[in-house]
């Protein structure tokens, strides 16, 4: 089943394989992609059998962040539009975040702002050898307010620190280090070293594992509460209508430095 940006299916066993359908422009999010993964994991969600999402990207790339002509598009949009977005986006990361079941992210190529949110949204995360990470929102005069919870839960909170604030790109073995990535393959096994992980997982009792999963949750206190949520969609919508937000994207266009960097 699918729509166009994001297909999903389910196998007989209960293994649910999510991917992400814009290869064109490496998987860029935009409005449609972003509805497309609330969408998916809402209808996986009434699957009685469904044992494990399995969250892929087609193409080279996992995915390349926010399609920045489509967010240059939102911010023109009036507030409450605009907002609208950010909830969207915020209910879709919180839903993969939350699934009562495990996730799993197979990562290849870029992973990029939302993408590496997504990555630390999922419980377990196999990278081949060529991908690259970086937390790249402040480079264009946004925030990543919205997968920050999940990056300080996967990275904890020095090393978002560090990403966060430089935009720095890090390769698959870096982001081991880091705990963002739990095993790095070659290229070209990624489907082999996920399907480990599949294996393992059906091996476990699904009460059980579900059981275990929220309690983790909530012992790591790794749960955003309705406040909190308000709080990062508002923060995350004002800022991409403020100043810095309309130089950087318009550097981006014009293949040029922002004005704030002293180098001109």
């Amino acid at each position: 089943m699918s729509n166009d940006t994001v297909l999903w299916e389910i196998d007989r066993r209960g293994v649910a394989t999510v991917t992400l359908n814009r290869p064109k422009v490496n998987n860029a999010y935009n409005g449609d992609l972003i509805q497309g993964l609330h969408d998916a994991m809402d209808a996986l969600g009434s699957e009685s059998n469904l044992r494990i999402v399995v969250l892929r990207g087609n193409g080279k790339h996992f995915q390349a962040g926010a399609d920045l002509s489509w967010i240059t598009g939102v911010a023109k949009q009036s507030p409450a539009e605009n907002e609208k977005v950010s909830r969207l986006t915020a209910e879709a990361v919180k839903r993969l975040d939350t699934c009562p079941v495990p996730t799993l992210a197979l990562i290849q190529g870029g992973c990029f702002g939302g993408g590496t949110g997504i990555a630390a949204a999922c419980d377990v995360v196999v990278a081949q050898e060529d991908a690259l990470f970086s937390i790249s929102e402040t480079r264009w005069g946004l925030m990543a307010g919205i997968i920050l919870p999940q990056l300080c839960q996967a990275i904890g909170l020095r090393q978002t620190r560090r990403y966060a604030l430089t935009g720095e790109r890090f390769g698959a073995h870096d982001a081991r280090r880091l705990g963002l990535v739990h095993e790095v393959c070659p290229v070209g096994g990624l489907a082999e070293a996920g399907e480990k992980i599949v294996e393992s997982v059906l091996m476990n009792a699904p009460r059980a594992t579900t059981a275990t999963k929220l309690r983790s949750l909530a012992s790591a206190r790794a749960f955003v509460d309705d406040g909190e949520l308000r709080d990062l969609i508002d923060e995350h919508a004002r800022t991409r209508q403020q100043d810095e937000a309309t130089e950087g994207l318009a550097s981006f266009r014009e293949k040029r430095n922002p004005s704030w960097y002293p180098g001109g």
